[in-house]
């Protein structure tokens, strides 16, 4: 187990350390727990066996499952949530993709909690305090976001007013929706609006049954702020809590939205067709109708310029050829696949490729050197530059762990978060190759007297 932390930390150091704010899920859902358990003790073996019929109990039970397992101090309490009517089988594959994640990252920590959004929605929780009923509202934090990159491009104040009407809409209804304590049908709507230039936003929102209708819609409206607070101008989000769930998308997710469909997008017309004027060799053959008598001179200029154009052409693929072979020498596209995680897919590069890239890991590309590995600069044939990160040899680490972990760096998507772009293995070679950031980390602009005036609170 702590082989597996140790490891874990590897491939999140340089992701972490390289940028400042959301950081990964593992810090938004467990790391902040106020206790801790010795793996492989008492506490932890019950942790597995609760959330290991968590699958099962929740798809049979409509859709929400709470219970424990154990007796004081090693008592474990659990629960499961999915979106009403969803499918039996997906909503034992989301919880089931749930509790993988959280066992795998989530391995010391006594209280943790994750939603997950494949096949379906779903939450699991668990800790070693009981959490159902009212004094759950107090619990709203941690709080994780995530959030498009893209920005709004339409008329963002025209936009800002149908997408409130249509979430002050969502949360009055969500929070009247409580029929009993126990069925995951409360507090649980889906809705969507119609924007001026026909299309669609589509929303979700989603809270705990035991807790009351105030707190929900209080649960609510704190992620709303928060989000629109930091992100109010992307294309898209969502806002986890232990307690409450809200979701909005410019497309339709989850399979919450069945009874939707996209509006048909907008017609475009394309532009009348225009005569062209004719060409040299037009001219030059109709300069004489009667004889039909072509002109030597636009015969000769249309050669010229058909074997310069040959000559670009040329040029052109054997550019493309040289780079294909490289890539094709230099890296292959692999899936990687995890117990419980969607198969990534992700280039796996040569060693030798890498050894170019860096001149031999020669010490003038050297950037930095950390707890895990050293990191060097690279350029690659296609003039890209990236960070390659090369882990020590001392690293008891294996290939399968290895790749394990670039699959949980590959799947970590945020506008924050420096992009895995591969990675290379070769006997106790390691090497994680990442996108270059050339102004440096965030700690550079931080913790330097000289540099944090560059950057005051409004940036920040």
């Amino acid at each position: 187990m702590k082989q597996r932390r140790s490891s874990l930390s590897i491939l999140f150091c340089f992701v972490l350390v390289s940028f400042f704010g959301v950081a990964s899920v593992s810090a938004q859902t467990c790391k902040q727990s106020r206790y801790y358990f010795t793996p492989n003790d008492t506490y932890d073996a019950n942790r597995r066996l609760i959330l290991s019929s968590l699958p099962s109990k929740t798809a049979s039970q409509d859709g929400f499952y709470y219970g424990s397992i154990g007796q004081e101090p090693n008592r474990v309490f659990a629960a499961g949530m999915c979106v009403p009517r969803a499918e039996a089988n997906d909503c034992s594959a989301c919880i089931k993709g749930a509790l993988d994640w959280l066992l795998l990252d989530c391995t010391n920590q006594t209280e943790a909690y994750y939603w997950a959004l494949d096949p379906t929605n779903c939450l699991v929780r668990y800790s070693n305090i009981s959490f159902s009923g009212s004094s759950a509202f107090w619990d709203i934090t941690p709080r994780y976001i995530v959030f498009q990159t893209a920005d709004i491009s339409s008329n963002l104040t025209e936009f800002k007013i149908i997408w409130y009407g249509l979430i002050d809409r969502m949360i009055s209804a969500v929070s009247k929706a409580r029929s009993n304590s126990s069925s995951s049908d409360n507090y649980y709507t889906t809705d969507d609006a119609l924007l001026k230039d026909f299309q669609k936003i589509y929303a979700l929102m989603q809270c705990t049954p035991d807790i009351s209708p105030s707190e929900c819609e209080s649960c609510l409206r704190h992620s709303v702020t928060d989000y629109q607070k930091y992100y109010g101008n992307k294309t898209g989000g969502y806002v986890m809590r232990p307690i409450c769930f809200f979701r909005w998308q410019d497309f339709t997710f989850s399979k919450a939205f069945g009874r939707n469909t996209l509006a048909p997008p907008p017609t475009s017309r394309s532009p009348p067709l225009q005569r062209q004027p004719p060409s040299a060799g037009d001219r030059a053959m109709n300069t004489d109708k009667n004889s039909r008598k072509f002109s030597w001179g636009g015969i000769v200029a249309l050669a010229v310029l058909a074997l310069v154009a040959l000559i670009i052409i040329l040029g052109v693929l054997a550019w493309r050829f040289e780079v294909f072979c490289w890539r094709r020498k230099s890296y292959t596209e692999v899936e990687l696949n995890q117990t419980g995680i969607t198969t990534v897919r992700i280039r796996k590069y040569s060693f030798e490729a890498i050894k170019a890239a860096t001149d031999t890991f020669s010490d003038k590309n050297k950037l930095g050197r950390g707890g895990f590995g050293e990191v060097y600069k690279g350029v690659l044939p296609d003039k890209r530059e990236v960070a390659v990160k090369r882990l020590f040899r001392r690293s008891r680490q294996g290939e399968k762990e290895f790749k394990n972990e670039v699959v949980v760096v590959a799947k970590l998507q945020h506008n924050n978060l420096v992009r895995i772009l591969g990675f290379s293995v070769k006997g106790d070679e390691k090497i994680l190759v990442y996108e270059f950031v050339p102004n440096k980390s965030l700690d550079f602009f931080l913790f330097d007297p000289t540099n944090q005036g560059q950057l005051d609170w409004a940036t920040r």
